[in-house]
């Protein structure tokens, strides 16, 4: 045996090893932020909704920051999100000004409402789509848990009627309605708005606990957590659905079945996956090439809120107990990565506007409301995961409504 033959092969796996090391697991850049950064960063960001709110209610759309320009055009799925979160600042931040926003948000809504016998659905108008109506209700159920106020009951169960009218036998959702040809949308489906859904029913649930939400509530989480990615042809399963996880976090008390909660567990991974990945971006050369750019905030926020979620599961459900110190960490690391990107006070001089830019995230030279929004979220709840708060809402009447 010659010692060229003992030193190739040990060459080559030095090589493939150094290979992997590169490709496949560089290293992570993120730190384990603490509550009060967390929460401060989530409040920065509230305040760049409420600064940058029309007189309507709408919210700035989106912003350019090259062209210096206001981005055309509207959403009113992403308004009952953006709504929604700024609920959460409200409630779990103690910010009336962000209530006050939040209220004339749902103005906003209420204006954009479609009536159809029982039930009345966020429109855009020539359609209603499940996700604008799920949104909303969860907004209007985040503002009574906060508030106390009961003065939406009537909305949130118009919009409930309108998610069961909506549902599928098989426990999904048909995508929207046509108003003036009173008809489904038989021909999309939509990855996210079944989650929306199982979410916006779980409130409900919890709402009007004697209104028999629960059974549509169940057939959507059986939907998600056994057909879903197979329906949606989803290439790698499960789907990262943040709502989803919000849902079943909310239904943990049923308790779950196990089928739930092995998708959750199944869920946790796909979440942590995503974040690890994005930490890698961070790290220095040559690493920096093999990851490519940094996701839109809109999207790393959804996979904190995801995993988050999933920890309120892990708290006080024992068969993902052995998952909880990895999620909070992990979350813990997503949350820092938010907080690092964020624009802050010394950042302001890379900007025309310092008014748009305070507390905003950029991606390609441009930051859009949802990119606040899911951030904030996300936020928010990592807090309460390092704090070991099992609680999501907030505290009972942790504002006063106007």
């Amino acid at each position: 045996m010659t010692l060229r033959s003992v030193l190739l092969p040990v060459v080559l796996w030095g090589l493939a090893l150094a290979a992997v090391r590169l490709v496949v697991i560089p290293p992570e850049v993120c730190s384990m932020i603490g509550a009060s950064e967390a929460r401060a960063s989530a409040a920065l960001a509230g305040q760049w909704l409420v600064d940058n709110q029309l007189p309507d209610g709408s919210y700035v759309y989106e912003y350019n920051a090259a062209d210096d320009a206001l981005v055309g055009g509207y959403n009113e799925v992403r308004h009952a999100g953006v709504t929604m979160s700024m609920y959460q600042v409200a409630g779990r931040l103690q910010d009336e000004e962000a209530l006050q926003a939040a209220d004339r948000g749902t103005e906003w809504m209420i204006d954009h409402l479609a009536s159809h016998d029982d039930w009345r659905a966020l429109s855009d108008d020539p359609t209603a789509k499940v996700g604008a109506s799920a949104l909303m209700t969860i907004a209007l159920g985040e503002r009574r848990l906060l508030t106390g106020d009961t003065i939406y009951d009537d909305v949130l169960r118009e919009l409930g009627n309108y998610l069961v009218f909506m549902q599928r036998e098989d426990g999904g959702f048909h995508i929207k309605w046509f108003l003036d040809e009173e008809r489904y949308d038989l021909e999309n489906t939509s990855l996210y708005y079944p989650g929306e859904a199982l979410w916006a029913l779980a409130m409900l649930r919890e709402a009007f606990p004697d209104e028999g939400w629960e059974e549509a509530a169940v057939a959507a989480a059986d939907f998600i957590t056994l057909r879903r990615d197979e329906v949606e042809g989803v290439k790698f399963p499960p789907l990262n659905d943040h709502w989803a996880a919000y849902g079943l976090a909310e239904m943990v008390d049923l308790p779950l079945a196990d089928h739930h909660v092995d998708y959750a567990r199944r869920l946790a991974g796909r979440f942590s996956f995503l974040l690890r990945v994005e930490a890698q971006k961070g790290a220095d050369s040559p690493f920096e090439f093999v990851r490519g750019e940094d996701r839109r905030t809109a999207a790393v926020g959804t996979w904190v809120e995801g995993i988050t979620a999933l920890w309120r599961i892990a708290a006080v459900d024992d068969r993902m107990a052995d998952q909880r110190d990895d999620i909070r960490d992990r979350a813990a690391c997503g949350a820092d990565l938010l907080a690092d990107r964020q624009v802050g006070q010394d950042d302001l001089g890379d900007y025309s506007d310092e008014g748009l830019a305070l507390g905003a995230w950029f991606g390609a030279g441009s930051t859009r409301m949802d990119d606040q929004q899911h951030a904030i979220s996300g936020l928010i709840y990592t807090a309460d995961a390092l704090e070991g708060r099992e609680q999501r809402e907030p505290d009972a009447a942790a504002v006063s409504a106007p």
